[in-house]
């Protein structure tokens, strides 16, 4: 497999293959994943992208997440980004979708806010606009690297909180319902994950994340604002410029991401899939902050389907 590295210290281009090689071929696949355990971020071109081969390259990697109740596609297992109303005229600033847009211009990982999170992501573009509507990534094994060895010893077992409703009252107290609260109650994790492949420990932090067991709330608060401050500076970012045809996929173990703006008069649709860590080992304690499940959400989305 020809890789080409495309970010600052991490990420790699994977030529000379299609996503649907690597599903249904074994030895591909196994290299996609040793790209994919080393360099955590991946960029597949000139892809011809469905629903259907994303789905498929997806679920070769493990079992695919239903999108969560309150996205566009919820119950799927197509996370819908776009800012296109259902009559292809473009939404208002203030409409959900445009509000969501930007809550996920904040620096995240994918489902950390979930009893069950996430092990890889893969975006497609479908829509992309003239200008803007990149994606940015950093590596957060790199951010680990560079804390000092006391501030690791310091945060290496933290337990940290994370709620989506965190990061979303962020932009507006509003965006998310009651229900939706309901059914995405705070989670527990440490805040380092260690990969089972090659031993490399990464921060698992994002805008999700608020509250760190045995700190006070601002304490916790500005700790976390200056981990993610350090780890996302300029020089440790890779800006992904769409065009036509192009994959992206990562680790949500071992970076963080955001998309970036773009003009409110342009489109830009993408399509997520989500492949959840059967194993997270790597987070040692995993207990939902208030002792329950994600059964709500899962409940909630079987009736939304009948």
């Amino acid at each position: 497999m020809d890789l080409i590295p495309v970010g600052p210290g991490f990420g790699a281009e994977v030529h000379s293959t299609s996503l649907i090689d690597i599903a249904t071929s074994d030895r591909s696949y196994q290299e996609t994943r040793a790209a994919l355990e080393e360099h955590s971020v991946l960029v597949f071109r000139d892809q011809e992208v469905t629903d259907d081969v994303q789905a498929v390259f997806s679920r070769a990697f493990g079992p695919l997440e239903r999108v969560k109740v309150g996205s566009v596609g919820a119950g799927s297992f197509y996370n819908r980004l776009h800012n296109v109303a259902s009559d292809d005229t473009l939404v208002a600033p203030i409409h959900r979708q445009a509000l969501t847009a930007r809550a996920n211009q904040l620096w995240h990982t994918d489902s950390s806010f979930k009893a069950v999170p996430a092990l890889a992501s893969v975006l497609s573009a479908r829509i992309s606009p003239r200008d803007g509507g990149e994606t940015e990534l950093v590596s957060t094994r790199q951010a680990w690297d560079r804390l000092p060895s006391m501030m690791q010893g310091r945060l290496r077992d933290a337990i940290v909180t994370h709620a989506y409703a965190h990061s979303r009252d962020q932009i507006d107290p509003g965006l998310m319902t009651p229900a939706e609260r309901a059914a995405l109650p705070p989670v527990r994790w440490r805040m380092t994950w260690r990969n089972p492949v090659n031993g490399r420990v990464a921060l698992y932090i994002a805008s999700h994340a608020y509250a760190i067991d045995g700190m006070g709330e601002q304490e916790a608060e500005e700790l976390l604002a200056r981990v993610i401050a350090d780890a996302t500076r300029p020089q440790y970012v890779y800006r992904h410029r769409w065009r036509q045809g192009d994959v992206l996929m990562w680790d949500n173990r071992a970076t963080m991401h955001r998309g970036r703006m773009w003009p409110g008069d342009q489109a830009r649709s993408m399509v997520r899939t989500t492949i959840s860590a059967t194993d997270a080992d790597g987070l040692a304690d995993v207990r939902p902050a208030n002792g329950t499940s994600d059964t709500s959400e899962r409940q909630i989305q079987e009736e939304a389907q009948q």
